[in-house]
């Protein structure tokens, strides 16, 4: 799991996200959200919200958060989604 209590993370945008986008991102992972590692590279992680999914390196180095892409959460049935 990938956390930021202090709601502060240093999040690096590679994709030319919206504000709103890192905002919501900067959310879960002060919430703490859930997150999928990537099984195929380490530190990669997919973190879900209601809406969005948001696919994610964090530097081993730093612990900065790289916003890699963002696609439609699709596991959630059209409609249900709050």
């Amino acid at each position: 799991m990938v956390t930021n209590p202090s709601g502060k993370a240093q999040i690096e945008d590679l994709g030319n996200h919206s504000t709103e986008t890192l905002a919501a991102l900067r959310g879960l992972l002060a919430r703490g959200a859930s997150t999928i590692a990537d099984p195929k590279r380490n530190g990669f992680y997919e973190i879900e919200s209601d809406l969005v999914v948001y696919y994610i390196h964090v530097s081993p180095v730093t612990g900065k958060v790289l916003l890699l892409a963002t696609w439609q959460n699709e596991t959630v049935p059209a409609g249900e989604a709050s």
